[in-house]
């Protein structure tokens, strides 16, 4: 039984704040004169202060625009940032379930031709361990970063023709082992093999309540380096239909693909909707380093 998707996973964590020390220019005069009385120190002081006080500010804020920007844009660094790597890893805990699946998500664009694509969420999977969530191979593959904790969640679309479940796994992996991971399904092809595609959430009593193992027919996996967070998504027919020649997203997107899952635009489901939720996840990472104190 899946939980209220209106309610978070927990409370979400408060913003810190912090202050900026005054800083006194080199060269400035003792501030006793000879006969060892105080002498004022003067506006000299006071504009050199507030000088070097609005650089500081000033700079804090090109530093937090340029973390906002990388997360939004999708560049990878910075990993040590507030709003980036550190900050990602407790997203699941600290941001409401409908913001990290929300229950409409628009595809401006992600159908065939360029179609337009609306999902609506018909379950949410409670968080858990990934225990039982991936094939043996694809476990295998996941290990060098462990796994901290499995969100998912299963659409369909406008028509209820198909299904697609998306998921966000949160390693516990630090940057440098994510890279590598990245790199490796890069070279190696890993997120174009049959024998690792993720398995879906299928939710009793929903349209999603045949989707299973058989009726996989097109997903993909993004292994982020900027986050310790792997997004994938797998989408099938809604009617149970078996598939026997699933496609990676990648290729059935690609013009003049002719299986069944290409022509019938499961690829666009499965892209779509994961690249969708990973820039909501981006936008959730991105607003930790912008809160301000309550």
């Amino acid at each position: 039984m899946s939980p209220d998707p209106a309610l978070s996973w927990s409370a979400p964590l408060g913003a810190f704040g912090g202050g900026v020390r005054p800083v006194v220019a080199l060269g400035e005069p003792e501030g006793y004169d000879e006969h060892g009385r105080a002498r004022p120190l003067g506006g000299r002081l006071r504009t050199r202060t507030a000088v070097a006080v609005a650089c500081v500010v000033l700079g804090a804020g090109l530093i937090g625009g340029a973390v906002t920007g990388s997360w939004l844009t999708g560049d990878e660094g910075s990993p040590g940032a507030p709003g980036g790597f550190a900050a990602a890893s407790t997203l699941w805990h600290s941001v409401p379930v409908d913001q990290l699946f929300p229950p409409t998500v628009q595809g401006t664009g992600a159908g065939p031709g360029g179609a337009d694509r609306t999902w609506t969420r018909v379950a949410v999977a409670p968080d858990s361990g990934c225990a039982g969530a991936f094939d043996p191979l694809l476990r295998k593959a996941l290990a060098p970063v462990g796994c901290a904790r499995l969100l998912r969640a299963t659409y369909t679309d406008a028509t209820q023709s198909y299904v697609t479940t998306v998921g966000l796994l949160f390693t516990k992996a630090d940057a440098p082992a994510m890279s590598a991971l990245a790199a490796r399904f890069k070279t190696e092809g890993l997120d174009r093999r049959t024998d690792l595609m993720p398995r879906p959430y299928a939710a009793k009593g929903t349209v999603a309540a045949a989707f299973g193992d058989r009726q996989r027919a097109s997903w993909t996996i993004h292994v982020l380096t900027e986050a310790p967070v792997i997004v994938y998504a797998v989408s099938g027919w809604a009617d149970g239909r078996t598939v026997d020649t699933p496609q990676p997203a990648a290729d059935a997107l690609r013009a003049g693909a002719t299986t069944a899952a290409a022509q019938a635009g499961l690829g666009n489901e499965a892209q779509g909707l994961a690249d969708r939720i990973e820039r909501g996840l981006r936008r959730n990472n991105a607003g930790t380093a912008t809160e301000k104190p309550s």
